[in-house]
């Protein structure tokens, strides 16, 4: 699996920052309030866990400053929910698509304040009109809600036409990624014009943006396909402990975290030069969607788990080795001179030392989404890589461990897409909006 295991903005809020209060407009009192999360439960379970009463104790629920240098949701303390869309442009009109993006712009920075897209625009607006806010984060905190945009290479160019005049701006390495072995895509699942990753600490908040995004996007803009995602599978900060996936794995422990700024600037942050101007300080986003063979997996012996990962189940020690975050240690035998990390183990396929140095930033999620009508689960991880150059980094990566990890007998890959992200939006900048710089 892409570093399955392996390798913030400030986010503007320390581990300890919590909301009190609900900052969304407090249209109802308790009784109202409690009526409306039962009314918009199923969206909330939908997402893995209904709203508000139900959210973990101890998830931070303020809001995440929209603005700044970096687009939020890159290296901001990793969220418990995600509701990933990727979307087709429909029309072939420039303008539409600029005044499509300024509108979502000023939506999702609301949105992230833990505000209704426009005031009132749940009930306060004409009755014999639709709401132009759909009304199911009523009375919900910010839940930490970062938007992150991105544009997909079909965005610049399609069917050899250049859709916007903006040809000349596609990076280089913004090209749909090559196959590798291992794979099963869904063409369904893959690519699109542009996306919009929402994360959340509560599965409402997160699809409620997507969902308002959507809808004030018809006609310009359609939904190619999304995925939910639940139990991020990655931590971005120190103060976050390493999650599990699927299969029952610390998943991420090597991972790149915000406070290591000289590794972000090497690994994730395009620098000027990279690429064309309006990407400096961007990175490039590419998404895995990963199914797992849950039923071959839960048949597997504990002993043939961890020799395929490489790292023991309960406290993730590299095999060998007694701590979590121990040092991967290649040289270390059995009593018969073999690796106790196996050389075809996925910990060590997907790791820098093996990689010649390469390391990534990984932001994934967890999803089951039902049955294949055989009795198998459709679940999986849901991988997420932000990177500087996906030619020298994701692609080297990926392309070693389809040949070579073990663990290639549990998974299978059936979605992938490639996004540029532009920086983000600076303090002031009264102009600016999600693409600007790509239209100027």
């Amino acid at each position: 699996m892409s570093s399955l295991t392996n390798s913030s903005e400030d986010s503007g809020t320390t581990g300890t920052e919590q909301s009190t209060g609900f900052s969304r407009r407090k249209l109802f009192g308790a009784a109202g309030v409690t009526a409306a999360v039962v009314g918009a439960a199923g969206a909330g379970a939908l997402a893995g866990r209904a709203s508000a009463a139900s959210t973990p104790h101890g998830l931070l629920q303020g809001p995440v400053p929209f603005r700044g240098d970096r687009q939020a949701g890159i290296i901001t303390e990793a969220q418990d929910r995600m509701h990933f869309c990727s979307f087709d442009v429909t029309t072939d009109n420039r303008d539409d698509v600029i005044a499509l993006l300024k509108q979502w712009t000023q939506m999702a920075e609301r949105m992230t304040r833990g505000e209704e897209t426009e005031d009132g625009g749940a009930v306060d607006g004409n009755p014999y009109a639709p709401p132009s806010d759909t009304g199911e984060a009523l009375g919900l905190p910010a839940s930490q809600l970062t938007l992150t945009i991105g544009f997909g290479p079909s965005f610049f160019v399609k069917d050899g036409k250049d859709r916007f005049g903006i040809a000349d701006k596609q990076p280089a390495e913004l090209k749909d990624l090559p196959k590798f072995p291992n794979e099963t895509m869904d063409p369904a699942r893959c690519g699109g014009d542009i996306c919009v990753q929402a994360c959340a600490n509560d599965p409402q908040v997160a699809v409620h943006a997507i969902r308002n995004l959507a809808r004030v996007g018809f006609g310009t803009v359609a939904v190619r396909y999304s995925q939910l995602g639940f139990g991020r599978t990655s931590s971005t900060t120190r103060d976050q402990a390493t999650p599990r996936n699927l299969f029952g794995f610390k998943d991420g422990t090597n991972n790149l975290k915000a406070d290591q700024t000289d590794l972000l600037d090497k690994n994730v942050w395009v620098a000027e030069g990279d690429g064309p101007a309006w990407l400096t300080g961007g990175s490039y986003l590419i998404t895995r969607r990963i199914r797992m063979r849950i039923e071959n997996w839960d048949r597997t012996t504990l002993l043939e788990q961890e020799r395929v990962i490489g790292r023991q189940k309960g406290s993730g020690a590299p095999n060998g080795l007694q701590q979590e975050f121990d040092e991967l240690n290649f040289e270390i035998t059995d009593g018969k001179g073999n690796p106790k990390i196996d050389v075809d183990a996925h910990v060590r396929l997907a790791s820098a030392e093996h990689l010649g140095g390469i390391e990534i930033l990984r932001r994934g999620y967890n999803f089951t989404d039902g049955s294949d009508g055989f009795g198998h689960l459709d679940a999986g991880l849901f991988f997420i890589a932000f990177v500087r150059s996906p030619e020298k980094q994701f692609i080297p990566m990926q392309r070693e461990l389809a040949r070579k990890d073990a663990l290639n007998e549990y998974i299978t890959h059936t979605g992938t897409a490639i996004f540029a992200c532009p920086p983000g939006l600076r303090d002031g900048d009264t102009s600016g909006y999600w693409g600007s710089t790509l239209f100027e």
